[in-house]
C-alpha cells in the first residue's frame, strides 16, 4: 500500500496474540483484549484472539471470556513459550486472516517476536503504545520516549500495522461477565527450529509473595548501596502484606535476587501502596507498577521521572530521609 494510505483495507482484522502466564492467561492478556476491541469498533473491522500451545484449548476457554472470537492454534511441542515458533507460526497465519492490526504485550516475550514477525510480513511497527485515540478518522498511538521525560504521539501512514501495548495502559478498559466468544481450534505442523528452550530456571519468576503484596517498597541505584536496604526492610516491616522489590540495575548488581524484580523483565505489581525509593522512572521499570494505587516516589533528583507518576514526590537525601522517617513513626 501506498505510504500515505492511513484507512485500513476492507475486511481487515484486528489481531491480538495473548500471553501465557504462570497459571492460565497471563494479565496482559485482558488489556489485548479491551484493545482489539476497541481498534476494532474504530476502524470498522473485526476482532480476534489467538493463543498457541501444545494444547491450547484452557487457554482458549479462558480467552473466550472475554466475548470475542478466538482461534486456539496448536503446535506440537509448543509446552512453554519459543519466539521463533510464534514468528514462523503466524508468518504464515496472519496473511490468511487478512490482518490489518496485530496486538501483542510489551513484554519480554512480545519484544521477542513481534518485531521480527513485523519485519517479515512488511509491517509498521510502534512498540511500547500507552494509549490510542482517533483524531478525525485516523488513528492516533502514544507512547513515552527519552527514558519517559517526554510522550510522542504516532499516526500510522501503512498497513498491516503491529503494536505492542504496555501492561497497565488499558486497564480500566477491561470487562468481565461477556458471553463467550467461539473457539476455532487451527491444527499446524511442528515447525523446524534453529533454537530449542532447553530449561527457565525457576529464580526468573516473580516471588509470589511479591505479586500479592498490598504494600511494595522498591530500591532503586539512588539507595546507595545495599547496605541501605535494611532501612528499606525496616520501611516495608512497619505495613502488613507488604514486600521489599527492586529496579533491574539494583538486581543486576546482587543486591536483591531477580526473583524480586519489578519492571519489564521481572514482575508486574499492582498494590494499594508502592513506595518507589532512589528510582529514576524509566519506562522499563514504571510499566510493572504504574497499575498501583497509590504511590510515594523519594529520591534526591527533583527531574525523576518517577515523579510523573508519583501522588507523593519526597526530594530529598533517601538514607537520611528514611533513617528520619522510621525514627518518627
Amino acid at each position: 500500500m501506498s505510504p500515505e494510505t492511513v484507512v485500513p483495507p476492507e475486511g481487515g482484522r484486528v489481531v491480538a496474540v495473548l500471553e501465557r502466564g504462570p497459571a492460565g492467561l497471563a494479565p496482559v492478556s485482558l488489556e489485548l483484549a479491551a484493545g482489539a476491541k476497541l481498534l476494532a469498533e474504530w476502524l470498522g473491522l473485526e476482532a480476534r484472539l489467538v493463543v498457541l500451545g501444545d494444547q491450547p484449548e484452557e487457554l482458549a476457554r479462558q480467552a473466550a471470556a472475554s466475548g470475542l472470537p478466538v482461534m486456539a492454534v496448536r503446535v506440537p511441542g509448543l509446552t512453554g513459550f519459543s519466539g521463533e515458533v510464534y514468528r514462523q507460526v503466524l508468518a504464515e497465519l496472519l496473511p490468511r486472516w487478512r490482518t490489518a492490526v496485530l496486538l501483542a504485550g510489551h513484554t519480554t516475550s512480545g519484544l521477542d517476536w513481534l518485531p521480527g514477525l513485523a519485519g517479515r510480513l512488511d509491517a509498521a511497527c510502534v512498540s511500547g503504545v500507552e494509549g490510542m485515540r482517533l483524531a478525525e478518522g485516523r488513528l492516533v498511538l502514544r507512547r513515552a520516549t527519552m527514558h519517559g521525560k517526554l510522550v510522542e504521539e504516532i499516526a500510522p501512514r501503512a498497513w498491516p500495522l503491529c503494536l505492542t501495548l504496555q501492561p497497565g495502559a488499558l486497564a480500566s478498559r477491561v470487562t468481565t461477565g461477556n458471553a463467550p466468544g467461539a473457539v476455532e481450534i487451527i491444527e499446524t505442523a511442528q515447525p523446524e527450529l534453529r533454537t530449542k528452550v532447553e530449561d527457565l530456571p525457576g529464580e526468573a519468576n516473580a516471588d509470589a509473595a511479591l505479586s500479592q503484596a498490598q504494600v511494595v517498597v522498591a530500591a532503586g541505584l539512588g539507595v546507595g548501596g545495599p547496605e541501605n536496604l535494611e532501612l528499606l526492610r525496616r520501611l516495608a516491616a512497619r505495613f502488613p502484606n507488604s514486600a521489599l522489590a527492586g529496579s533491574r540495575p539494583v538486581c543486576d548488581l546482587g543486591w536483591l535476587p531477580y526473583r524480586q524484580q519489578v519492571g519489564l523483565t521481572g514482575a508486574t505489581v499492582n498494590p494499594r501502596l508502592y513506595i518507589a525509593c532512589g528510582i529514576s522512572g524509566a519506562r522499563q521499570h514504571t510499566v510493572g507498577m504504574q497499575g498501583s494505587g497509590f504511590i510515594v516516589a523519594i529520591s534526591h533528583d527533583p527531574q525523576a521521572a518517577i515523579f510523573n507518576l508519583a501522588d507523593v514526590c519526597v526530594v530529598d537525601d533517601l538514607p537520611a530521609f528514611l533513617q528520619a522517617f522510621l525514627d518518627l513513626i
